[in-house]
Parts: structure tokens; C-alpha cells; sequence
């Protein structure tokens, strides 16, 4: 069964149908999504590649904690990495108010502390686990898949096993459970929806150390204010980000956490980026390798 005749098939069980034409809006190697309109409103269907067809079952998880933060889902595929989702609103990206990411940083620490609970279900679910007892060993399983990366550099990089080995520990110690991390958590994938904010695209989400998330989320801040990554300017977001997680540690230990947890945190987005290139055909996988590499060079740059 093709995707539009799925569709048709969820539509026929939701007792609604199609009000015009089904619009391709959104097309990457690993995914797709389809604008279905209907007389009810606009529905979205979204079609996860193998790399992230785990990502209908995280939502299903994550939402009998959190319902009101994840996506609605009105028709889901499993097997296939198909779901049927009900519109969103509008994305805080185009609202253009960064300010708002106070709220949002707080309710997503909120949420990732909830489902420290249901970790084991998500990996059972076939979410990555990229939690801090692995990273070693997932750090070398990436330098062995880098091609590019030959000579001197890739001696030191070798090299540097233990260095991650010891900023693992080193987070360890600050005592926080693992859970669940987004991983491209950015104004493009929260939503503005009645009163409250949706968590969108969870298909890059792993299981690992919850701080890992500041490493895109941060950045991307940082970019569409104008500022460094450094910059005090991001401070309130990152005090509102860590004010849930007091109830864990104290202020002190968690700005502490952010340090180690940093470096950590663009390893496990490489190594995210890695397993989605893995899966691409071999006629496009030359295109997405620089964010696997920067990544890998800015590790080098900073404790090589």
C-alpha cells in the first residue's frame, strides 16, 4: 500500500475526508512529510527513513507522560515509520520572539525529567542509545566509519579515546539521570499551540545524558540572536533550562555538568548524523559528510 492510500485508509477511520490535493512540502533523503488537507483542517502525514523510524513509537511513549508537549497522532505505521499527525499551529520560528524560549527550555527539561522514567521503553522501541557507558565504545565505532579523516589527525583523534572516556565519568559524577534528548531541538521544531508548546521531529532523539540538547539548541539560539555562542546573552535561557533539574543537583554542580557535557553532546550528534548517513544512498552521503567532520575537528581543535 502505497502512502496516499494509506492516507485515504486513516482518513476512512477518522470519519473525514480529503478537501483537495495532497502537497508535498517537505522532502529530505531520510524523510518526507505531506500536507493532507481535509474538512476538518490540515493533517500531516510524515514518512521516517530506517535511521528514524523509531520516531512514531518515542512520540507514542513521550506522550502518555506529556500529551499536551508531543504531537498528536491520529494514525501511526510502525513497521513502516508512517504516522498521521494533527496540525501543530505555528512554529516559533516564525513568531520571531526568541524570549519565549524561557518558557520553552523549562518545559522541555520538565519533559526529558518525566521520561526518565520511561527510558528502557523507548530503547526497547528502537530509540538510539547514546547514554554516557557507551559513548566510548560509540566513539571509536565513528572514527573507524570516517574515510575522510586519515593520517596525523586521525591518530590523534584515536588518541583522544580516553580523554572521552574521562569527560564521561566525569559527567557521570554529577548524578543525573539519562533520558530522553531531542537532539535538534530549534525554533523550527517547537510549535505555538493553544496557550502551550509542541516538541515536534523527534527523529534524531536518543537516549543519553539530558544536557546533550543544549548542544544544537544553543547554537542555534545563539545564531538567531545575533550573538556568540558564549555570549552572557544565553545565560537566562541556560538558568531557565537547568531551574527543573535543582531538584537533582544544586545550581553549582549542574553549570559544572554543562562543561563536559558540551564537548559530549556534539560527539553524540556526530555520531547521530553518522548512523542517518549510513542509510543514505551512496550518491548523497558525500553531501552531508562535513557534519560529522566539523564536528570530529572541532573536538580535535579544542583537546587534541
Amino acid at each position: 500500500m502505497g502512502a496516499h492510500a494509506w492516507v485515504d485508509g486513516a482518513l476512512e477511520g477518522l470519519g473525514t475526508e480529503l478537501a483537495g490535493r495532497i502537497e508535498q512540502p517537505h522532502v529530505r533523503p531520510w524523510s518526507t512529510v505531506l500536507r493532507v488537507p481535509t474538512r476538518t483542517g490540515d493533517l500531516w502525514f510524515k514518512a521516517c527513513g530506517p535511521a528514524l523510524a523509531h520516531e512514531p513509537a518515542a512520540i507514542e511513549i513521550l506522550a502518555r507522560r506529556r500529551p499536551r508537549t508531543l504531537p498528536r497522532l491520529l494514525a501511526v505505521d510502525r513497521v513502516r515509520g508512517w504516522m498521521l499527525q494533527a496540525d501543530g499551529g505555528m512554529r516559533l520560528r516564525e513568531l520571531g520572539e526568541p524570549a519565549r524560549w524561557v518558557d520553552v527550555l523549562a518545559l522541555y527539561a520538565d519533559l526529558q525529567a518525566e521520561a526518565i522514567t520511561v527510558a528502557d521503553g523507548l530503547l526497547a522501541a528502537g530509540v538510539p542509545d547514546r547514554r554516557l557507558d557507551r559513548l566510548p565504545e560509540l566513539y571509536e565505532s565513528l572514527l573507524r566509519s570516517q574515510d575522510g579523516i586519515v593520517g596525523d589527525d586521525l591518530r590523534r583523534l584515536v588518541d583522544l579515546g580516553p580523554t572521552v572516556s574521562r569527560l564521561c565519568q566525569e559527567l557521570a559524577g554529577a548524578g543525573l539521570p539519562e533520558s530522553v534528548q531531542h537532539d535538534d531541538l530549534h525554533s523550527g521544531n517547537v510549535f505555538v499551540w493553544d496557550g502551550g508548546y509542541v516538541f515536534f521531529d523527534w527523529g534524531d532523539a536518543c537516549v543519553a545524558h539530558p544536557f546533550f540538547s543544549l548542544h544544537v539548541t544553543m547554537r542555534v539560539l545563539a545564531y538567531e540572536l545575533g550573538v556568540d555562542p558564549a555570549s552572557s546573552e544565553l545565560t537566562r535561557f541556560r538558568d531557565a533550562y537547568l531551574e527543573p533539574w535543582t531538584r537533582v543537583a544544586s545550581r553549582a554542580e549542574l553549570v559544572r555538568a554543562l562543561r563536559p557535557a558540551g564537548v559530549l553532546g556534539g560527539l553524540a550528534r556526530a555520531m547521530g548524523w553518522q548512523a542517518l548517513i549510513d542509510t543514505l544512498p551512496p550518491d548523497v552521503r558525500h553531501e552531508y559528510a562535513d557534519t560529522v567532520g566539523d564536528r570530529l575537528a572541532q573536538f580535535l581543535a579544542k583537546h587534541g
